[in-house]
């Protein structure tokens, strides 16, 4: 692993190939760490964005965990509405879309209190002003649903250090704008073991996985999220994808053409067809030509409800039985309770804390 200090976006590009190579010829070598927070359905951006890069690292045979971090829905929120619904609808998600539970694990922060613990010792390692001039924190809180954000939110960095580090994870794929949050990770790691390691690495420097992901828009022509209601989830029926493609936004020009920066409604649709076809949005944009919006429109929901057709069939064949949810997470908090344990273990000992 790289010992380089800090995570910039050309840096992380650049050793985000180095790694693919690694990966792909020795996956054993790393332990992978991602998820997220259960606050409502996942949806074509969540899935064309990380989740099926979950499903390559996992075949490709890297040990992948998949954190739902219940906890931290009170990050930006004064309760944790839907909590347990949400965290099924996560689980049903990942198994549909090739999660493997006998080779992938899937649990929950708050079913690990050794995670909890570690973010004491974790906290004592980091600034006041580190954690306030974090970007990513920064930007979190300009757009919260909250009139002033609870202390969590100024720790959460560090919470995600400790979710990260004590499965001892060296690897963790990202977006750009994650990548603050992973530098935390980093020097929490770091200073532990220059403060307590005696010589010894207690903690990994985990490193970026820095995403190529495409953007791909709502149906309101903003930034597809769950908490702007623009969103296709992967769980609606064709007939509720084929409603909300035909909402989306477009723009009065005819020919369809693929030019993100000049017409980002349109070339995200065009996107969305190509991704779930396979192919170039070029070559889709050209093949609709002066079809319109409608042809375009129409083309994308075909494109995405024969995508999601095996996705959403396994789905529903989870969703017959809510026993598997309990027993993916029975068995993935139990799991991850015996690794984190031991990593509570590992720094009372370096902390001569272990009476």
């Amino acid at each position: 692993m790289t010992s380089t200090d800090t995570l910039g976006t050309s840096a992380a590009q650049a050793r985000g190939a180095e790694l693919e190579q690694l990966i792909r010829k020795d996956p054993g070598q790393f332990r992978v760490l991602t998820g997220d927070r259960p606050t409502g359905r996942l949806h074509l951006g969540h899935y064309f964005g990380t989740l099926h890069n979950r499903v390559r690292l996992q075949d490709l045979g890297v040990e992948t965990f998949v954190l739902i971090p219940d906890y931290q829905v009170l990050t930006d929120r004064d309760v944790a509405e839907h909590l347990q619904e949400y965290v099924a609808e996560l689980v049903l998600d990942h198994l549909a879309i090739g999660i493997d539970p006998d080779r992938s694990t899937i649990f929950t922060h708050s079913a690990v209190p050794a995670l909890n613990q570690l973010l004491l010792p974790f906290l004592s390692l980091v600034s006041v002003a580190e954690l306030n001039r974090n970007p990513t924190v920064k930007d979190e809180i300009a757009h919260s649903r909250q009139s002033a954000v609870s202390g969590l939110m100024l720790t959460y960095p560090v919470h995600q250090a400790a979710d990260i580090l004590s499965v001892k994870a060296n690897l963790v794929p990202v977006g750009q704008d994650q990548l603050p949050h992973l530098e935390i990770t980093r020097t929490v790691a770091r200073r532990f073991n220059d403060r307590y390691g005696r010589g010894t690495e207690v903690f990994p420097q985990p490193e970026a996985l820095l995403s190529d992901a495409p953007l791909l828009l709502g149906t309101d022509g903003t930034k597809m999220s769950k908490s702007r209601g623009n969103s296709i989830a992967l769980s609606a029926t064709a007939d509720e994808t084929a409603r909300l493609i035909r909402g989306a936004r477009t723009d009065a020009e005819r020919r369809i053409t693929y030019d993100p920066a000049g017409r980002p409604e349109v070339s995200s649709l065009v996107l969305l067809a190509a991704l779930c076809e396979g192919t170039d949005p070029h070559t889709v944009a050209g093949e609709i030509g002066d079809g319109g919006a409608a042809v375009l429109k129409k083309r994308v929901t075909e494109a995405v409800n024969t995508h999601l057709a095996p996705i959403r069939a396994r789905r529903t064949a989870y969703e017959r039985d809510r026993q598997v949810v309990r027993d993916v997470l029975r068995a993935g908090n139990a799991r991850v309770n015996a690794l984190a344990d031991a990593t509570l273990q590992d720094v009372r000992a370096a902390m001569n804390a272990d009476y």
